[in-house]
């Protein structure tokens, strides 16, 4: 039961009941109602701000945790471009060069994609520059080592093809050095053993006795093994490919015939003396591209460099050739 409340009437001198008269009421409780709302507004805004639920802590562990793959991420990213640019700088400056193919524009290599946009379906988020810019990064870097790989596809090639040029041009001296009596001229103007006359002598002559092996001075095909070309009796043609031909003249015999395939350092025949001769010797001759060249100067893969000057030395002298 509610408290009846009194008050002192000091005009009658006597106590009167308080009535509450219902406007009053009704303020009051509109009043309380309005409170109480401005109230439970406040403390969701201030739960809001600074009291967070389980929901938006789990929300912000993920967020920290996207941040701290995306730097990782950009890392990782970091190192790829640091090693590939390492890669493309060899690739320019050493292997490239060295097989004599033309280095990779700078523009080429990091070129981006032109055209259409690429990336307006990442557009409209609230981390849309951020996404784009990370793919573009990656297409970049992507789109980089498709180019480095393709040229190392091209390097493969040359170094195959470089490897068949070296093992073809001819780099040996066609008889051993145990096995020569002497060097007896070589490439230049010499003396004509028949006629004593100042002539042209195209080749090099090694002088060893009958019968010692001849070795091929390159990888080739045999195109001739005969005798019947004037002055060069029993002899040999060897086609290295790359415009290089040697020929081996006054041989003793044959051990290989026409169209076949040999090796540098093959047994291919011996020394004789057939044809224009004075006596047992190796006349050796190169051609590039149709032209006689000085043989002298196919000789790194089987001399030294003492011997290499002592037969500069020798087949530098003006005497008389054999043939």
């Amino acid at each position: 039961m509610s408290k009846v409340k009194y008050y002192y009437d000091s005009e009658t001198l006597s106590y009167k009941k308080i009535e509450r008269k219902k406007r009053r009421t009704f303020k009051f409780i509109l009043l309380f109602l309005l409170a109480s709302i401005l109230f439970s507004f406040l403390l969701v805004f201030i739960a809001g701000h600074y009291i967070e639920s389980p929901k938006e802590k789990a929300l912000k562990r993920e967020l920290a945790n996207l941040e701290f793959q995306y730097e990782l991420l950009n890392k990782k990213m970091s190192q790829a471009e640091t090693v590939l640019a390492n890669i493309e700088e060899r690739d320019n400056t050493i292997y490239r060069l060295y097989f004599e193919a033309n280095p990779i524009p700078e523009e080429q290599r990091k070129a981006g994609f032109g055209g259409v946009n690429r990336y307006k379906k990442l557009e409209g988020f609230d981390n849309s520059e951020l996404i784009i810019n990370s793919n573009k990064r990656i297409d970049k870097l992507l789109k980089r080592i498709v180019v480095q790989s393709k040229s190392l596809d091209e390097i493969a090639v040359l170094a195959e093809e470089k490897e068949k040029l070296l093992a073809s041009i001819p780099a040996i001296q066609p008889v051993n050095n145990k096995d020569l009596t002497r060097m007896a001229s070589g490439y230049g103007m010499r003396s004509d053993p028949f006629t004593k006359q100042r002539k042209m002598h195209w080749g090099m002559d090694f002088t060893a006795p009958r019968g010692t092996p001849i070795y091929a001075s390159g990888d080739g095909v045999v195109v001739r093994a005969d005798s019947n070309s004037s002055g060069y009796g029993n002899h040999i043609r060897i086609d290295h490919g790359y415009g290089y031909v040697s020929l081996y003249a006054h041989l003793y015999k044959y051990n290989v015939q026409k169209k076949q395939k040999v090796k540098r350092g093959d047994l291919i025949g011996f020394v004789g003396s057939t044809g224009r001769s004075e006596a047992p010797h190796l006349h050796y001759e190169i051609f590039k591209d149709d032209q006689r060249i000085n043989p002298i100067n196919f000789y790194y893969g089987s001399l030294t460099p003492e011997e290499f000057s002592k037969l500069l030395e020798r087949a530098s002298l003006e005497n008389q050739s054999l043939d």
